[in-house]
Formats: C-alpha cells, sequence, structure tokens
C-alpha cells in the first residue's frame, strides 16, 4: 500500500505552555477564564420530569448486552451496536430485532461509510522475533458478499495495525499502550481516526499519540490533523480524545454535510470544553482546521451552552443529526446524563413551530440508575429517525428515546 506521509518540518510548531487552557483565547469574554479552573459545583445533572417537550423513552429496552460502548445509526439505516463484554458487533433493525453478529477481538468503537462498509477500532496479536504484541487496531468489514449482506457472512477486508501505517520497524511499548477511540466517515468516505496514549511529544514521526488522524477513503494514512489558534499550529490539540464524529450522518440523501469539520470530546482533566467544534476550512494556502466559536451566556436564548466552561466532567460520546434538525448530542459517562444542544450551541431543543418564545427547550436527562430515563456509564448515543440511541454500558443495554413533539 503506497502512503503519503506529511513530514514533521511541514509544520512549525509551537508546544502550548503548561497552564494554556484550550481554547481559553475564543471565550475572553468569560469573567474568570483565565488563571483558574471554573467551578463545577454548580452544575446539576438534569433530571427528567413531564414537561410539554421533552424525550420520553421508546420500550422495550434491547437489553442481553454485556458492555455495549458504542451505538452507530447506519447509513444502511441499521443500528449497529460494539459489546466491549463480548467483542461483537451486533446488528439490529429498528425495531430491535438481532440480525447478526460479528467478533472483533478488543472492540472500542465503531463506524459505517457511505459505501457501507463498517470501520472497528480494535486490537491485533502480532508477533515480532520472539515478542508478543497486542497492538490497537483499525478492521474493514464489508457487509456486502455475493447474493447477501450482513454481519452473518461479513470479512474483513483490510486491516491497519499500529504503527504499520505510518513506520516499520519493532514497536515500542509506548506504542502498545496507545488505543483508537473514536472513527468518523467523512461524506467522501475519507475519515478521521482518533488516536490517544503515553507519548505527547508533538514532533514525532506521525504525531503525537493524542491526535486526530486523516485517512483516505482507501485506508492510506495522511496526516495527524493540525489545529489553528491564535497561539499558533498545534498538533496535540485534541488531548485524550474519547470520541469524535463528523457532520456527514445518515439518511444518504444529496443534502449530505459534505465539509471536513468534526467535534470531538475530551477527557482531559484540565480541559474546561471537553467538547468542541473543529472547522476545516479552504484557504488560499490549502485547508485549516480551526475552532468553532459556539456563543455562550445569553439566557434569553437558552439555559445551558455547549460552550459553558466545565460544562461536562467525562464526555463519552458526541454526535450530530443528519436529518437537518442539526441537533448536538452529547452523552457523560461521569454524570449518568444525555445533553441535546441546537446547532447554535445552545441546550435544548428548538420550540414547536407556532411557538411565541424563541428560546431553546431544556431536554436534557439522566440520573445514576436502572430506570428508564436513566444511565449507568453511557458510552455511546446515535440518531436516526427522529429516535436517539444511548449504549448504556453499565446496565448492559441500548436505550430509545424520542421528543414528543416527533411523535404524530
Amino acid at each position: 500500500m503506497k502512503m503519503r506521509l506529511i513530514p514533521d518540518n511541514c509544520f512549525p510548531m509551537k508546544r502550548p505552555p503548561l497552564w494554556f487552557l484550550l481554547p481559553l483565547l475564543l471565550l475572553t469574554a468569560c469573567e474568570g477564564f483565565f488563571g483558574r479552573r471554573t467551578d463545577t459545583d454548580f452544575l446539576d445533572i438534569p433530571d427528567y420530569s413531564v414537561r410539554p417537550v421533552a424525550y420520553v423513552p421508546i420500550q422495550p429496552t434491547w437489553d442481553g448486552l454485556v458492555e455495549p460502548v458504542d451505538v452507530v445509526a447506519g447509513w444502511d439505516e441499521l443500528i449497529y451496536v460494539a459489546d466491549a463484554g463480548t467483542e461483537e458487533i451486533i446488528s439490529f433493525d429498528q425495531a430491535g430485532n438481532e440480525l447478526g453478529r460479528f467478533s472483533i477481538p478488543g472492540l472500542t468503537a465503531l463506524a459505517q461509510d457511505r459505501r457501507l462498509d463498517l470501520l472497528a477500532a480494535g486490537t491485533r496479536d502480532t508477533v515480532i522475533g520472539n515478542n508478543s504484541f497486542t497492538l490497537p487496531a483499525l478492521y474493514r468489514i464489508n457487509l456486502k458478499q455475493p447474493g447477501t449482506y450482513g454481519l452473518e457472512q461479513a470479512q474483513v477486508t483490510r486491516l491497519l495495525t499500529h504503527p504499520y501505517y505510518f513506520k516499520a520497524g519493532t514497536p515500542t511499548a509506548a506504542e502498545e499502550a496507545v488505543r483508537f477511540t473514536g472513527i468518523a466517515p467523512l461524506a467522501d468516505n475519507r475519515y478521521y481516526l482518533a488516536r490517544t496514549g503515553p507519548s505527547d511529544n508533538p514532533n514525532q514521526f506521525g504525531g503525537p499519540d493524542d491526535a486526530v488522524l486523516l485517512f483516505s477513503a482507501d485506508d492510506v494514512y495522511i496526516s495527524p490533523v493540525a489545529v489553528n489558534t491564535n497561539l499558533g499550529l498545534f498538533r496535540d490539540y485534541v488531548r485524550q480524545p474519547a470520541s469524535i464524529s463528523s457532520l456527514a450522518q445518515p439518511p444518504q440523501s444529496p443534502a449530505v454535510n459534505p465539509r471536513g469539520d468534526f467535534f470531538f470530546c475530551s477527557v482531559q482533566e484540565d480541559y474546561l470544553l471537553k467538547v468542541q467544534l473543529i472547522r476545516r476550512v479552504e484557504t488560499p494556502n490549502g485547508a485549516s482546521y480551526e475552532v468553532e466559536n459556539y456563543p455562550v451566556g445569553d439566557t434569553s436564548k437558552a439555559d445551558g451552552f455547549l460552550y459553558q466552561p466545565g460544562r461536562f466532567t467525562r464526555p463519552a460520546d458526541v454526535t450530530f443529526s443528519g436529518d437537518g434538525t442539526n441537533y448536538i448530542f452529547v452523552v457523560d459517562a461521569a454524570r449518568d446524563s444525555l445533553y441535546q444542544f441546537n446547532a447554535l450551541g445552545y441546550e435544548g431543543a428548538n420550540p414547536p413551530a407556532g411557538s411565541a418564545s424563541t428560546k431553546a427547550i431544556k431536554v436534557s436527562f439522566g440520573g445514576t440508575g436502572s430506570g428508564l430515563t436513566q444511565f449507568r456509564n453511557p458510552q455511546g448515543v446515535a440518531y436516526l429517525n427522529e429516535i436517539v440511541y444511548v449504549a448504556d454500558a453499565g446496565n448492559g443495554r441500548v436505550l430509545r428515546f424520542r421528543l414528543t413533539v416527533d411523535f404524530d
């Protein structure tokens, strides 16, 4: 396989100082933002209550899973669940009927591109000389076989093993400790791969372990994503990524977002903004990646904000609705909660047609437990046909929810 690598000297990098909390310069209007962490004790876990506009559970729940760590709404309009407990991908139709299973060792994340191939992050056992290694790997799975379609007869058609997509030789112990934490296909079938690990050297070959990597539609490594800020260009901007999502989401249609923008979740402790949108901007000198600046603080618009400092504790997954509603969904594993924001970063749903108010209506909910509106360590979120799916890892199930205004 021919690989195009961008050498380090193409990016004049500056290592951010230790006090740098990303992206501070975007939020200079926030009082007290510089020099100290924001006290988050005032932030409450959203409570579920009977409201005119709210998410309501759809029964039955999808039980019988062991540890579902990701859920994906496929371009084929099936639902795919990554169960780390059984190391299996499980496919369901939208009614919840199980259609098939496929084993992937060390399964951690899942996605489907527009060609209907699955991309699964897992591990691969490799023997080099007298040494054995368990290395992070990305599996491409073809669901289309002669005369059939689905997981039961699927085949792995390509396997990328870290670090061999950008270097040769014997892997180090640090490279064995790397994990792939998220996959975000784009409209043209290129994709981003979120990677995390122990090495934070921003100038090492292939970029730092904490990075977002860009791959071609044919699984050829292109480069790490470098993010442009007012303090310079950083290849290590995305620290400890937990998940990643592009704006290209089902259903299949000519209106699928063609941009290269992506959301990421970070579990870096000192990040005040743990969920961010990175815009891909075309410039005369080529593409540039820049942080989207969402508004914060106008309580006439909403009671909460995506970029509210300290809004999340341990965000586990983020996704975007591809049906034109442009909602942003986040699950927080520490707060056992599901959050929804609109396209402007205001927390809540847009008011129903004919409403006298323009303020976003808060519909976030959760809390620790096993009730129909509670979670234990939620790890994945997906959206399809006005239904939100949550991988409730601690309870071994997938829950489904729908806004009351979406019922006929």
